[in-house]
């Protein structure tokens, strides 16, 4: 049976942490206020986070339709919870981003895009103890650009686009001696500006320096190797856009445990204390179909095992006037 917790805010002002188990109704967990909380006495009880749940005991049952959900991981200091990504990493993935960057090459030369889709292809999933293909790896910002489920994704005044990018992000916690250790999995909006990222593949750093989403489910234990979801575009109450998307290593060119590895092999990734939202790609964009968001439009991301959708408007932040002082 599948189990994920929950964080939120209930009527009263107080965190609280529910345990989903199945299609069973959630339960509050005594004296829990945060996932972070949870995984650290998890982590100084030698246990894994699912028994440290079970030994919180239960306080009730809580109506999520009555609190205020929050990310399934978050940090006292935002600065703390850093938001990285990889690409190119879902087969089929390398056919849109190859449209994007074809014009600005020969026809019949191959792509830097397509390129390094083929080495993930040929070497993102190697045998245990050996190191894989390097996937494409970006930076996306911190705790401050993790939208909560239902608030705003809000797109910067300078940005060319608000795309969205459904995917399966792994959610980790840097121990007392700095080894990551992954607490589950979060369903999510990777949330880029698809036409600056076209204008130059050179501009994807810039193009990823955006807000971000999770759903309310942070899934513990294994990914499932092959999900099944759809994506969606609401516009004015009416679905603009939807299409299904397939992830997990059934349908990746790499494997979670190699993705893992060529992010947290830096030791600046592995501070004690620091949380971790890293996203593993997709392959299915709303943009490679000549889809143009606007602000209002809502994103729904949505798929099992996971019960509750990534769901977020996109808002477009006010121009600022942003002045270098001397000193």
């Amino acid at each position: 049976m599948r189990t994920s917790l929950v964080q939120f805010i209930d009527a009263g002002g107080t965190r609280g942490v529910a345990v989903l188990r199945g299609d069973q109704p959630p339960q509050r967990l005594a004296g829990v206020e945060s996932v972070r909380a949870l995984a650290e006495a998890a982590l100084a009880a030698g246990n894994g986070l699912a028994d440290q749940a079970a030994l919180a005991g239960y306080a009730g049952v809580v109506d999520l339709d009555t609190v205020a959900l929050l990310s399934p991981i978050d940090h006292g200091d935002p600065a703390h919870l850093l938001l990285t990504g990889t690409g190119l990493t879902h087969l089929g993935s390398a056919e849109g981003r190859d449209k994007m960057h074809r014009s600005m090459t020969e026809a019949a030369q191959q792509t830097d895009s397509m390129r390094m889709f083929l080495m993930g292809v040929e070497g993102g999933k190697p045998d245990a103890g050996e190191t894989g293909a390097q996937p494409e790896w970006f930076y996306k910002g911190n705790g401050e650009q993790l939208a909560a489920p239902g608030a705003p994704l809000r797109s910067p005044a300078f940005a060319l686009d608000a795309g969205e990018e459904p995917e399966i992000a792994g959610i980790y916690l840097i121990d007392s001696e700095g080894n990551p250790v992954r607490l589950g999995f979060a369903i999510g909006n990777e949330f880029s500006d698809h036409v600056t990222e076209r204008g130059n593949y050179l501009w994807l750093a810039h193009s990823k320096l955006r807000a971000a989403a999770l759903g309310p489910e942070l899934l513990l234990g294994d990914l499932p190797e092959d999900i099944r979801g759809t994506s969606r575009i609401v516009r004015n109450g009416e679905t603009l856009w939807e299409r299904p998307f397939v992830t997990g290593e059934a349908n990746m060119s790499h494997s979670i445990v190699n993705l893992e590895h060529h992010h947290f092999k830096y030791d600046l990734f592995r501070h004690p204390g620091d949380v971790h939202v890293h996203f593993f790609g997709t392959a299915t964009l709303s943009f490679s179909e000549g889809i143009r968001t606007e602000p209002g439009d809502v994103f729904e991301i949505e798929a099992p095992p996971f019960r509750l959708p990534a769901r977020n408007p996109i808002v477009i932040e006010q121009a600022r006037d942003v002045r270098i002082r001397i000193l």
